[in-house]
């Protein structure tokens, strides 16, 4: 809600911040703290900063009181308000963080560290090879439907763990992808063949595997769900699937041991990653 008709938000700048993500929770308070005192240094009410801002008075106390993550441009606006040269706006990079669930940054943390990651996803395109446009049409699937704000933190989420793909030395990565996820034009046509066209390109790279599971195999060794395996440079590993521990990342060698197996059946049963490339190739020239 604004206070003024000109300036009128069909939906406050931001988004509710996880009661369960401590880190997240500091940060937003320490952000709210300091432009709390920032406008009261200024000189300014509330609604006087609400409408120098643009968005609505109840907005600002609930960035304030650390409820809220504040819009990038929020923070690019009321450093300008204020006259903080800079300082504000320099503040976006950990909220720029903590816009990404906690799970995701849990998740990205711990592929940034991995020096081999094998990766199977049985329902969609994994996250890491979607391209922004693919992440968008899977995400306005979603019902009950996501915000419009949802959906573009999602899609930030999956672009910033794709930063996995830019380390030096690169860490090997394997992915399975099933034949149907890269048939159904979900979200439509072009959509799909510019996702073919990305599979097609990234597989090129000497430190990523591509590999595509038909749907005419008589044998499967994964329908009992995904599988992601990541081991790190001093010989440690983390595993999670859905039918393990109930979803939650595992270190326990003998839960290892069984995605390892799971994964290493599934590997061998697709096609191999020359193959995979000249169907992926094949399914383009049909889409």
């Amino acid at each position: 809600m604004s206070v003024d008709v000109e300036t009128e938000q069909v939906d406050e700048p931001g988004w509710e911040v996880d009661p369960n993500d401590d880190w997240a929770l500091a940060v937003i308070a320490t952000v709210g703290r300091q432009l709390k005192l920032r406008r009261e240094a200024a000189g300014m009410r509330a609604a006087d900063f609400a409408v120098a801002v643009g968005y609505g008075e109840d907005l600002v106390y609930k960035v304030e009181g650390g409820k809220r993550i504040p819009r990038l441009d929020y923070l690019d606006t009321a450093d300008r308000v204020l006259d903080a040269g800079g300082l504000v706006s320099a503040m976006k990079e950990d909220v720029r963080r903590v816009r990404y669930p906690k799970k995701v940054r849990d998740l990205a943390q711990m592929e940034a560290r991995a020096v081999e990651l094998q990766l199977y996803d049985p329902l969609n395109v994994h996250g890491l090879l979607q391209t922004p446009e693919y992440a968008r049409g899977l995400l306005l699937m979603r019902r009950p439907a996501y915000s419009a704000d949802e959906v573009e933190r999602f899609i930030a989420a999956r672009v910033a763990r794709k930063a996995v793909f830019d380390r030096d030395p690169a860490p090997e990565l394997s992915f399975i992808l099933e034949e149907w996820t890269l048939r159904r034009p979900l979200g439509g046509r072009a959509n799909l063949r510019g996702q073919l066209e990305h599979l097609l390109e990234i597989g090129q790279s000497r430190n990523i595997e591509l590999q595509v599971m038909p749907m005419d195999r008589e044998e499967h060794a994964g329908l009992a769900g995904g599988i992601e395996v990541l081991k790190f440079q001093d010989g440690s590993m983390v595993g999670r699937s859905p039918v393990v521990a109930f979803g939650r990342p595992v270190s326990d060698p003998r839960q290892l041991r069984i995605l390892e197996l799971r994964y290493g059946i599934i590997r061998a049963q697709a096609f191999t990653p020359r193959d995979s490339a000249a169907f992926i190739e094949r399914l383009l020239g049909e889409t």
